[in-house]
């Protein structure tokens, strides 16, 4: 996969995303991903259609404490996910310095919460995770770091996430991954998706995680 179609991943969602901005006049992050249209039956037998949005799915992964996490830990919070790994010298380091800013800005909110997906499945075990938060200056529940299978991770990377991660030994560093930053609700929504790498979408982030907190108040 070259880094034209990795882009080209995201163009649908983020193109429906832009769709529901337009259709709003409120101030209400947009849905991103599939959606479907569902028709109940009332009491009385008059029927409406709810609009059904993509959400993350349950996960079972180790986090960085060699803990199973599930979604359970992640239950009425909103949180910020992404896809990385511990060895990555281009684009990660950029983002993770740059989400370590919004997690100082929330780091006393206990409603925002964050979560990190290694797609190294080869060395990046809970230790090495361990170590990297600590150096990063994280060290606690409120970001998580979590390691799964190959199978796992690139699975919701890529068709819940919708953000492409491969192995590659071509790439500098053996894979090749987007680094974008999704932004959860405490539904597992998906209401905003931002490149890590860019200080105005970061900012953008930590401006989203604020409406958001207020939409769901």
């Amino acid at each position: 996969m070259n880094k034209l179609c990795q882009s080209i991943r995201f163009v649908a969602p983020f193109l429906l995303a832009i769709c529901c901005i337009a259709c709003s006049n409120d101030k209400k992050l947009p849905f991103y991903g599939q959606r479907e249209a569902r028709i109940t039956k009332a009491a009385d037998g008059t029927e409406k259609v709810d609009t059904v949005y993509q959400t993350i799915p349950p996960f079972r992964l180790l986090n960085q404490d060699s803990i199973y996490i599930t979604q359970d830990a992640f239950k009425n919070k909103i949180y910020v996910a992404d896809f990385f790994f511990t060895s990555c010298s281009t684009i990660c380091p950029t983002m993770h310095r740059n989400l370590k800013t919004i997690f100082d800005a929330y780091k006393n909110n206990p409603d925002v919460m964050f979560l990190s997906h290694t797609i190294d499945f080869k060395y990046d075990k809970p230790s090495v995770l361990k170590k990297y938060g600590q150096k990063l200056g994280v060290d606690g529940p409120k970001w998580q770091f979590v390691y799964g299978t190959k199978e796992e991770i690139y699975h919701i990377a890529e068709h819940d996430y919708l953000v492409a991660v491969q192995e590659d030994q071509s790439a500098k560093d053996g894979y090749i991954h987007q680094g974008w930053l999704v932004l959860v609700d405490k539904h597992k929504r998906m209401r905003g998706a931002y490149d890590g790498t860019k200080s105005d979408q970061v900012a953008q982030l930590q401006k989203d995680i604020a409406i958001l907190l207020k939409e769901e108040n």
